[in-house]
């Protein structure tokens, strides 16, 4: 599989594995190592973590099947992130849903991920969500310190605007990698507010979360889905896919931004179906026919 320089000594695989949804597979231990096994099989090295994933517990479940088979750990790369609270009963010190991006939280998050990842380091630590109360330059303070004691080799970003990744990188001496991002033909805003425009202007790939836009583009009956769906479902047939799961993949992977897509699925053959989207070439007319559904109408 194609790999992505992410930074020196630091490639991601091009189609990474998200583990939100790992707990509601209701998955053994073994089950798990299994599902991790097969991923790294089949080139799928990265692995996409947040602390909150399954009320604060998919961290775990991920770090007791990786118990099992340590020697796993050298062949992939673990991204997390940290800095949304919620209120659950696993941290029940947490009194409300807020943001909180000060240096001991950040510091004290990396703490748990490691304990629960069972893991020595972090490849890449992302801040979650944009906090309008961020302290940049205690938030640099936190990650010079993590880098500093081997505990995160590498720090991006999750759902940044151009504005917020340039004034916390301003603070750091060091570039951030990546921004996570909400990134598919359903969902155009960071296509077309300039998010995507800074990656390419920092050479930096962006991981592209819900790219399948949670299935509305399968599921709902509105205008917007219907209208999309159909076209997907006419340039599946002229290219001879195996679905239109495959279509999006690919849209999201023949862009220049280099974007890597989240796989959030927990079933291998859907895992491979995804794969196969990586040798799929959209003509240029493909790519902004489908473009064009989603937004409703002609480009100017």
């Amino acid at each position: 599989m194609e790999r992505i320089q992410m930074a020196e000594n630091l490639s991601y695989s091009r189609m990474i594995h998200g583990l939100w949804r790992l707990a509601d597979w209701k998955q053994s231990k073994e089950e798990t190592l299994s599902l991790i096994e097969h991923n790294v099989d089949k080139g799928i090295t990265t692995f996409d973590h947040a602390d909150i994933y399954g009320d604060y517990t998919c961290e775990a479940l991920f770090g007791e099947a990786l118990k099992l088979k340590p020697s796993l750990r050298d062949k992939m790369e673990l991204v997390t992130k940290c800095g949304i609270v919620l209120p659950s009963k696993n941290r029940p010190e947490n009194e409300s849903h807020h943001y909180n991006t000060s240096k001991q939280h950040i510091i004290q998050s990396v703490e748990n991920s490691l304990m629960n990842l069972k893991t020595d380091y972090i490849d890449t630590l992302l801040i979650h969500r944009p906090d309008p109360f961020m302290n940049g330059e205690e938030v640099a303070e936190a990650f010079i310190q993590l880098k500093n004691e081997g505990k995160v080799r590498s720090f991006g970003v999750s759902n940044f605007k151009r504005h917020q990744w340039s004034m916390l990188e301003s603070f750091l001496p060091f570039p951030l990698i990546t921004n996570q991002l909400e990134l598919s033909s359903y969902q155009l805003e960071n296509f077309e507010d300039g998010t995507l425009d800074l990656c390419q202007e920092k050479n930096i790939a962006p991981m592209a979360w819900s790219p399948l836009a949670g299935g509305k583009i399968f599921n709902s009956n509105n205008e917007k889905s219907t209208r999309l769906r159909d076209k997907l479902h006419l340039i599946n047939n002229e290219i001879g896919a195996d679905g239109i799961d495959q279509i999006l993949f690919a849209w999201l992977l023949n862009h220049p931004a280099r974007i890597m897509p989240i796989i959030g699925s927990g079933n291998p053959d859907r895992i491979d179906t995804a794969l196969q989207s990586l040798d799929i070439k959209l003509t240029h007319h493909q790519w902004f026919d489908i473009f064009q559904s989603s937004m409703g109408h002609e480009v100017p």
